[in-house]
């Protein structure tokens, strides 16, 4: 499996850093969002979550709604800008300093050749599950969206067959686009509960690549590491 997305989310407060915007501050002199979109430069697209800036310009950048709404409302307003032809995304935190192109391919490998899920994340060294470095088929994560917006909102927002057998197509990436306010201030548990997750240990050698960056101790940590 070579062909699939990427889907960057970047918006958190960082209250632990003092509610710096942490996807910039830099590991070793370069930030840790735009190390994340190196990792995935091969994805098409490759679409931010969160404030813009000086970034490649094949990136695509977009907001939840509101701003500030969590992962799961800019999980779905990154989706909005998928191509409907879209089948597998990669989604991940913009504070994985450490991620590298050959872990995402070790995620995309599992997704491929492993046994049948809807997607594929990687265990911290606490056996906890990370979903935002994770892999994903769109259909599936596009559907488990719609049924958490459909619980919280009150009522079917979906047509007949909607998010059953592909990417968003035009009308549904509008939907999409506009309808990540329902979803504000759900948890990736209550999304991850919709769907089949391979959990995945890392055991190669080097850097984990799901070391994310809540503290500058963590920085710290990252720049020991990456020396």
């Amino acid at each position: 499996m070579t062909a699939y997305a990427a889907v960057v989310l970047a918006g958190g407060a960082a209250r632990r850093m003092g509610g710096r915007d942490k996807p910039v501050v830099p590991v070793h002199g370069r930030p840790m969002r735009d190390r994340v979109l190196a990792a995935v430069a091969d994805a098409v697209p490759r679409v931010l979550v969160g404030p813009g800036g000086s970034l490649p310009a094949d990136v695509l950048v977009t907001r939840e709604e509101p701003a500030g709404g969590g992962p799961v409302a800019a999980t779905a307003a990154g989706l909005a800008l998928l191509d409907s032809g879209t089948t597998v995304v990669a989604l991940l935190a913009a504070d994985l300093p450490l991620l590298t192109r050959p872990a995402v391919g070790v995620l995309l490998d599992a997704l491929a050749t492993g046994p049948a899920a809807d997607g594929v994340c990687l265990l911290d060294d606490r056996g906890r599950r990370q979903p935002l470095c994770g892999v994903w088929r769109v259909p599936s994560l596009c559907a488990a969206l719609d049924r958490v917006a459909d619980r919280r909102s009150g009522a079917g927002r979906r047509a007949e067959g909607h998010g059953s057998t592909g990417g968003p197509g035009e009308a549904d990436r509008a939907e999409r686009a506009g309808g990540s306010a329902a979803l504000a201030g759900a948890s990736m548990r209550e999304l991850l509960g919709e769907l089949t997750v391979r959990e995945l240990a890392w055991s190669a050698a080097g850097p984990p690549p799901w070391f994310d960056c809540d503290t500058d101790s963590d920085v710290r940590r990252a720049e020991e590491w990456t020396r």
